[in-house]
C-alpha cells in the first residue's frame, strides 16, 4: 500500500515544467514593460497637467492671481467668449471643406495613378512628394506664391480672379480659400497613399467577372471598389479630420489667424491664449473642451459608419 502512495504522488519535474513554461509566456510582456511604461509617462503626464491646470487660474507672469478656479475657466468659455465659438465654428468649418476635398481629389488621383501607363513610377513620386514637406516649409511657399508681386497673383488678375497689387491673404474675402488651396496641395497625398495601398488589394478577378457580366466602370467603381475601400476611407478622414482640427503650423505660418481674426481656428487660439496671453489655466480649459468634442465626434462617427463591419 505504501508503494501504491508512493507511486500515486505528483512527480516533482512536471510541476519544474510549468514553472519554466510560465517564463516565456512572461517574456513578451516583460520585454515592453519599458517602451509602455516611457510612452504612458510621455502621454499620462501632459494629459493629467491639463486637466489639473484647466481647474486653475495660472499665469506665470501674474503669479498673486494663481488660485483653484474650479469651472470658472469653463463657464467663461461658453458663456463669456465670443471667441470661443467663432474659433470653434471656423475649426468646423475649416474641417469639413478641408477633409471633404481633400478625401475628392486624393481618391481621384489613387484611382489614376493605380492605372498602368508609361511614366507611372514618377508620376507617383511626383502626387506623393509634397506630402513629405512639412507644414512650415508649404506655408512658406505658399506665401511667396500669394505675394502681391509674383506672377500668380498678376495672372489671376488679367483673369478677373482677385485684384492687381493685392495679397491673398490679407483680404478677407480671399484668405479662406487661398488658405484652403495650400493646405490642399500637402493634405492630398495623404489620402492617395492610404486609397491606392487598399486598391493594390482588390482582386482583378472580380473585376474580371463585373467586365464579363456587363458591368461598366461606373458601375465597377460603386459595386466594387467603393465597397473594398470603405475601411480605408473612414480611418483615413478621421485621422486627418484630427490633424486638420488640430492644424497650428500651416495657418500660423500662412496668416497668423488674420487678417482680422478670420482664419483662427481652436487650437491656434489655444496657443496664442498661453504663449501670448500666458493664459495657461484657461487655455488647459480650451483644450480639455477640444478634446472631448473631439473624441465625441470620433465615437460618433466610428459609430455610425461602421467602422470594421461588413462593407467589403
Amino acid at each position: 500500500m505504501a508503494q501504491a502512495a508512493a507511486v500515486a504522488k505528483p512527480p516533482a519535474p512536471p510541476r519544474r515544467r510549468r514553472r519554466a513554461s510560465a517564463t516565456p509566456r512572461r517574456l513578451p510582456y516583460l520585454l515592453i514593460a519599458p517602451a509602455a511604461l516611457l510612452m504612458l509617462g510621455f502621454i499620462a503626464y501632459p494629459v493629467i497637467s491639463v486637466f489639473y491646470y484647466s481647474l486653475q487660474n495660472y499665469n506665470p507672469t501674474k503669479p498673486w492671481r494663481n488660485r483653484y478656479a474650479g469651472f470658472d475657466n469653463f463657464v467663461h468659455a461658453f458663456t463669456e467668449d465670443p471667441v470661443f465659438w467663432d474659433t470653434l465654428t471656423f475649426s468646423a468649418k475649416w474641417v469639413f471643406v478641408e477633409v471633404g476635398l481633400q478625401l475628392l481629389f486624393g481618391l481621384a488621383l489613387a484611382l489614376i495613378v493605380n492605372q498602368t501607363f508609361v511614366g507611372r513610377a514618377l508620376g507617383r513620386a511626383m502626387v506623393f512628394s509634397p506630402w513629405a514637406v512639412s507644414g512650415v516649409l508649404t506655408s512658406a511657399i505658399w506665401v511667396l506664391l500669394y505675394n502681391s508681386q509674383t506672377c500668380l497673383t498678376r495672372y489671376l488678375a488679367d483673369l478677373g480672379i482677385g485684384s492687381y497689387g493685392t495679397s491673398w491673404l490679407s483680404d478677407t474675402s480671399t484668405v479662406f480659400p487661398a488658405a484652403i488651396v495650400a493646405d490642399l496641395w500637402r493634405g492630398v497625398p495623404f489620402f492617395a497613399i492610404l486609397i491606392l495601398a487598399d486598391l493594390q488589394s482588390v482582386s482583378k478577378d472580380l473585376y474580371e467577372a463585373a467586365e464579363v457580366d456587363g458591368a461598366g466602370r461606373l458601375k465597377q467603381f460603386w459595386h466594387i471598389t467603393l465597397p473594398h475601400l470603405k475601411d480605408a476611407i473612414i480611418l483615413s478622414t478621421l485621422l486627418r479630420a484630427v490633424w486638420e482640427f488640430n492644424n497650428v503650423d500651416l495657418l500660423y505660418t500662412l496668416t497668423g489667424g488674420g487678417p482680422a481674426g478670420e482664419t483662427t481656428t481652436l487650437p491656434l487660439y489655444i496657443a496664442n491664449t498661453s504663449v501670448d496671453a500666458h493664459n495657461f489655466g484657461y487655455a488647459s480649459a480650451l483644450t480639455t473642451v477640444a478634446f472631448v468634442i473631439l473624441l465625441f465626434c470620433s465615437m460618433v462617427y466610428l459609430r455610425l459608419s461602421k467602422f470594421g463591419g461588413e462593407g467589403k
